[in-house]
């Protein structure tokens, strides 16, 4: 058994002599060397591997990521914008419209007014021209009432002669009523 002294020698002091190791392996002087060597081995292939196919791949997604997140700023800010521009020409054509509206309520209320004064105008004349036309008929309805009223007081001036027994001629009776209606 020849093998055995080799492993006896190179375990060293770590392993008994049943060939199991005496405490933590990773803890044996004699191994550390040998353990230091392959830990950097280790770690050169995992920053290989990382640097060469993982980190590359997560920078992409970062950066995709921070160029979607950067796309929906931008994004963000012209919606926004157009957002304002929108409100800005609603207001300007809600405030058109409410000026268009009182300018044709305004219109429309010149026009009323303008038909009533001509129709009060129309009214007016045709009252003054009923007036002139009622104060003429007046005016006649007077000249003949006091033509009547000279008829009738002459008549009866000469049934009052005539009751007394006395005649009196038509140019006496005509004077004294003339006289009478002058005051």
């Amino acid at each position: 058994m020849a093998v055995e002294p080799i492993m006896e020698e190179m375990a060293g002091v770590c392993v008994d002599s049943n060939g199991s190791a005496i405490g933590m392996p990773q803890l044996c002087v004699d191994w550390m060397p040998n353990q230091i060597v392959w830990l950097l081995i280790t770690l050169l292939v995992i920053f290989f591997i990382l640097s060469r196919i993982a980190l590359p791949r997560i920078a992409s997604v970062l950066a995709e990521r921070q160029g979607t997140i950067t796309n929906d700023l931008s994004a963000a800010e012209e919606l926004k914008r157009q957002a304002r521009d929108a409100e800005a020409a609603y207001e300007k054509a809600l405030a058109d419209a409410r000026a268009e509206a009182q300018a044709i309520a305004q219109k429309t209320r010149d026009d009323i007014k303008a038909q009533l004064d001509a129709a009060i105008a129309e009214a007016d004349a045709r009252i003054a021209d009923k007036t002139a036309e009622s104060e003429r008929a007046l005016a006649e309805i007077r000249a003949s009432s006091l033509e009547n009223v000279e008829i009738v007081a002459r008549d009866t001036a000469e049934a009052i002669v005539a009751a007394l027994g006395q005649s009196a001629d038509q140019a006496m009776i005509s004077d004294a009523v003339a006289n009478r209606m002058k005051g």
